[in-house]
């Protein structure tokens, strides 16, 4: 089994602490490891490090290799140019395949969430990993819903197909796109809407039969991609595709089309972490409300206040 961190961004969410070299992924946030570094350690019993992959581009990859010492060099794929996730999650099923054959599952995970019961959020990847090995579909992790949030896209789901490993596996409807908050209402009131999470389980061999399937001339540049993965052409090749490669999202050129779409409802906490208002709901606060992040503090008829200073007072 492989893992792959989806690690690039532009820095944009956290500004003025997130910049171009320094986006959410990369931030100590809520404590003394960044929000890639925390989801590393969260995988790690998983895999060992030869068999964990991260995508970044060219301007993250010195920081991403700083941050996670112990990764294997050529596990970390710099993209030349950003092109949305599914060119991320194809080249990485090209570098799998090349180095592990067709039938290996691959976990695709979104570097930059936070997730509490660790041990949980475990059991159920590997219930995902063992349940599309058996079925060969496409897996998919949906959060339920506590709140008509507006930023997340939504998964209908079905009814239940089977357990495995004691855990619920349905069959998605459809895929929704960032809803206005009165659909968002609805969703939450129907009972059937899943928040996505961006996260995906898998074999090489299935989602490769669903980039021909669907996006036959990115399958193609793939394919390219493939043939050139661990050879001294790998970046030549890597930056000629993605200079004709269609940017679009994994959910929509592939889950939305696809009729082998299975979701499982995590069981664990889940957030990612969107704003600096969630990130002050998540961390802890003083008596004042305030959450403090400063080598010197003084509050001044300060309440429900973020406050952040590596120095200065």
């Amino acid at each position: 089994m492989y893992i792959v961190l989806m690690a690039g961004g532009v820095g944009s969410r956290f500004w003025p602490r997130s910049r171009q070299l320094m986006p959410k992924q990369m931030l100590k946030l809520l404590g003394d490891q960044s929000m890639l570094q925390m989801t590393y350690k969260r995988i790690r019993p998983l895999a060992e490090p030869v068999n964990i992959l991260v995508i970044t581009n060219e301007e993250l990859k010195p920081g991403v290799a700083q941050q996670l010492p112990e990764l294997p060099l050529e596990n970390i794929i710099a993209e030349p140019v950003g092109r949305n996730t599914a060119p991320c999650i194809g080249v990485a099923a090209s570098v799998i395949d090349k180095r592990a054959g067709k039938d290996e599952v691959m976990l695709t995970l979104p570097a930059d969430h936070l997730i509490t019961d660790e041990v949980r959020f475990r059991e159920m990847l590997l219930a995902a990993a063992e349940y599309t090995k058996q079925e060969s579909c496409l897996v998919t992790i949906g959060v339920k819903p506590t709140y008509p949030e507006t930023g997340y896209g939504y998964i209908q789901r079905d009814g239940e197909i089977e357990r495995n490993a004691g855990i619920p596996v349905y069959k998605v409807i459809t895929f929704a796109e960032k809803p206005n908050l009165d659909t968002a209402k609805r969703f939450l009131k129907s009972g059937d809407f899943l928040w996505n999470s961006g996260m995906f389980i898998w074999s090489v061999n299935s989602i490769q039969k669903e980039f021909e399937q669907h996006e036959p001339d990115m399958a193609s540049g793939l394919n390219r991609i493939r043939d050139a993965v661990d050879t001294p052409h790998f970046d030549e090749i890597l930056a000629d595709v993605y200079s004709k490669i269609k940017s679009v999202s994994i959910d929509y050129a592939i889950m939305e089309k696809s009729d082998h779409v299975c979701i499982l409802e995590a069981e664990f906490e889940w957030n990612d972490l969107g704003s600096w208002e969630a990130a002050y709901n998540i961390a802890e606060k003083d008596k004042d409300g305030n959450v403090v992040q400063a080598a010197a503090f003084q509050g001044v008829d300060a309440r429900n206040n973020f406050f952040y200073s590596t120095k200065k007072l």
